[in-house]
């Protein structure tokens, strides 16, 4: 039994306080086929919603089985209505974008029932209202009489002991008001069925029961037909929608409306790019920082650079470097690690170049020609470097002279350009033949030396005092020296002496035997040797043979360069799984502006705090525009039992997966530009700072701007009673 005892119901708007209906008294029945008539505004319709529970009243007291109501909360009346209550509005209230079925599914996917138990069920309730060929049309294709047909059939599946209409048949032709009146009546038989109407001569022949209404009274209650009136309203048992229900639902809703989908994609990926794009010109900002970085031992400094030795100290084998550059992540290898820190130096009349040696492989230049000599080089750097912009002609056709022991004539005949050197970096391309004489003396540098004469010790640090050199005039065993050196001799006789010279390093330790066979004097230097004699000074020359051996050993330390350095760490955990030690450039540098790294790691934090923050509220402010189309979906997933959970969840497993989905497309865009099929030298530049690491981080946020956009919009909808939210539309 449904019974209201003097209720009350009053609207307050804009200071007016206005009657819906006043001092109402009224019991109904199962069985019952209740007409309520009356002219627009006697409060017919207003009585039906606070029967129905989507509103509530200010006086009186209305009692379900008996049972008070005016303490009921919201969530009252949510469980009233999911138990006891189905509507059928005027206009139909289906959601357009669902088939026929899926908008009768949705009643029973409300009440927790499982896919497999639903599908049966709706097809009866489909050909019980005449629809089975339109059951997979979307509502928005229907007439408005097979609308009504759907909202019926959604009334029965929802299965409550109540159904209530308001104006079923208001915008529906003679015929179809008739077909959805016996549908009713037929209904009636076993619930409770209330229409409110102001075509009284359609439905007074199914009518069990006439009511009238006018300025917000009871003018008639007539008992058409006595029926049984002592039965209970008989409760439908409810369960939660399942959480496979919810996940159906949104991934349905998300792809169901095209324009919303696009809308809403657009958003995310602008979320997105956003962030991938603030956080790796942050990180570009960041490295360019640590880029400032030096290191007073290493010239190169590359942050890609990886120094390799094997921890038993023996030398590297062909096997070695094989297993070295099977890695992945190897751009190249260089073999002596020492030429990656040789620096070289070039003069001449009016000009004076520097900076380190690389070996040459490149089939072509930018400028000039591909060296064809040792001693023609390529000098490679950016189009802003002064040298490379003021004084081309010049570098191309001068000769320069090579600063060191080997005193060679130099040309540079090529030149690259590369942006990403900055306006005052160079690197030389040279030969394999120059690289391994630089090396050698290199290694000689680095390196101390115990020169044995006559029984007396010269002892050499670093180079100093004894320069040893090389001649390919000398055969093994035989030494030519200085005549400074002569002073270490008895009577500075030093000819046919014998000599012991040993080689000391890090890595190895080389010694060999010979004789003076020439001093060097101001009469012979430039004869025997091509050197003016005032510049050999405690210096030492042996066979070219006996040089090699001493400088030009098997390598004992080695550089690799990554291609990815976001994958450093990982390729640094390889190669010590290969028994390497390896020395990371990049943790081997020092920066004077360590405190302001640390002060711009905490400034991008907080700038990537804020910029979320502003991303949220600007993309929750464009989906609540978008959304606004959507707050009857919602509202209809409340009359059908929806609690606010519910429907938080619902949309947030749509947004969810919409995010999911416009990221995908975006990290499928990301890789079709790392492989090359699409160019893109910005996006190309920018993913070489981002990592897996940034990239999950990045969808956790797309994540919980989903969620959060979700709780607050679900908060917007319950915010407003059903009938409010109902009547708003863009």
């Amino acid at each position: 039994m449904l019974k209201l005892k003097n209720v009350s119901k009053y609207y307050y708007q804009a200071g007016v306080i206005a009657e819906g209906f006043s001092k109402v008294n009224l019991e109904l029945h199962l069985g019952e086929f209740v007409v309520i008539t009356g002219e627009s505004g006697s409060g017919k319709s207003t009585l039906l919603n606070v029967l129905s529970g989507l509103d509530s009243y200010e006086d009186g007291e209305m009692y379900i089985n008996g049972e008070e109501t005016s303490h009921y909360t919201e969530e009252d009346y949510l469980n009233y209505r999911r138990r006891y209550v189905s509507n059928i509005f005027q206009n139909f209230n289906l959601v357009n974008s669902y088939t026929v079925y899926q908008n009768i599914e949705l009643a029973m996917l409300m009440n927790g029932k499982k896919k497999k138990e639903i599908k049966k069920y709706v097809n009866e309730l489909i050909e019980k209202v005449g629809l089975k060929k339109y059951r997979n049309t979307k509502a928005s294709k229907l007439s408005g009489g097979q609308k009504q047909r759907v909202a019926i059939a959604r009334a029965l599946a929802n299965d409550t002991p109540i159904i209530v209409a308001d104006e079923p048949t208001g915008a529906l032709d003679s015929e179809a008001a008739k077909n959805i009146l016996k549908i009713l009546h037929d209904i009636s038989k076993n619930k409770l069925v209330i229409i409110v109407t102001h075509q009284k001569e359609d439905v007074e022949k199914y009518a069990t029961r006439l009511i009238k209404m006018h300025d917000g009274k009871i003018l008639e209650n007539k008992l058409v037909e006595k029926i049984n009136l002592d039965k209970d309203l008989v409760s439908k048992e409810v369960d939660s929608i399942k959480l496979g229900s919810k996940l159906r639902l949104g991934i349905r809703n998300a792809f169901n409306i095209p324009i919303k989908f696009i809308l809403m994609f657009v958003i995310f990926m602008l979320i997105t790019v956003t962030l991938i794009t603030n956080y790796a010109s942050l990180k570009m900002a960041e490295n360019e920082e640590l880029g400032n970085a030096y290191n007073n031992f290493f010239n190169d400094t590359d942050n890609r650079r990886i120094i390799l030795t094997k921890k038993d100290k023996t030398s590297f084998t062909e096997e070695d470097y094989n297993n070295i550059n099977n890695l992945d992540n190897i751009l190249f290898l260089t073999k002596y690690d020492l030429l990656n820190d040789i620096e070289l130096f070039l003069e001449s009349d009016n000009l004076y170049l520097n900076g380190n040696i690389k070996i040459n492989t490149y089939k072509n230049v930018d400028v000039g020609n591909i060296p064809l000599n040792d001693n023609e080089v390529i000098v490679k750097g950016s189009k802003e470097n002064w040298y490379l912009s003021n004084n081309l002609d010049t570098i191309l056709q001068n000769e320069f002279i090579l600063e060191s022991d080997l005193r060679m004539s130099i040309k540079i005949v090529g030149v690259i350009y590369d942006n990403s050197f900055t306006d005052y970096d160079l690197e030389f391309y040279v030969s394999e033949n120059l690289s391994n004489k630089l090396l050698k003396e290199e290694i000689r540098n680095k390196s101390d030396a115990i020169f044995k004469l006559d029984n007396n010790y010269v002892y050499s640090s670093y180079g100093s005092p004894v320069t040893i050199l090389e001649s390919d005039k000398l055969s093994n065993g035989e030494i030519y020296i200085s005549d400074d050196l002569s002073g270490y001799c008895e009577n500075y006789n030093c000819l046919n002496k014998e000599v012991n010279l040993k080689i000391k390093n890090i890595f190895y330790e080389e010694e060999l035997n010979g004789k003076i066979v020439k001093v060097l004097t101001k009469e012979n230097a430039l004869k025997l040797v091509n050197r003016k004699y005032e510049e050999l000074y405690n210096t030492i020359y042996i066979s070219s043979e006996e040089y090699n051996k001493l400088f030009l050993k098997e390598s004992y330390q080695s550089s690799v360069y990554v291609k990815e350095i976001k994958d450093l760490n990982k390729t640094g955990e390889e190669l010590k799984n290969l028994d390497l030690e390896i020395l990371k450039i990049k943790d081997a540098k020092h920066n004077d502006a360590e405190m302001v790294t640390q002060i711009f790691k905490i400034f991008k934090l907080i700038l990537i705090v804020i910029l979320v923050v502003v991303l949220f509220f600007i993309s929750y402010f464009i989906m609540k525009i978008i959304y606004k189309s959507r707050n009857s979906y919602y509202t209809t997933i409340r009359t059908l039992g929806g609690t606010k959970r519910v429907c938080v969840s619902i949309l947030m497993y749509e947004l969810i997966n919409l995010s999911m989905f416009t990221y995908l497309i975006f990290l499928l865009f990301i890789n079709l530009i790392k492989y090359q099929i699409i160019h893109n030298e910005y996006f190309n530049e920018l993913i070489k700072y981002i990592s897996i690491r940034e990239y999950v981080i990045v969808y956790i946020i797309l994540l919980l701007l989903s969620i959060l956009m979700a709780y607050r919009y679900g908060r917007k909808i319950f915010k407003k009673s059903i009938i409010k939210t109902y009547g708003e539309r863009i």
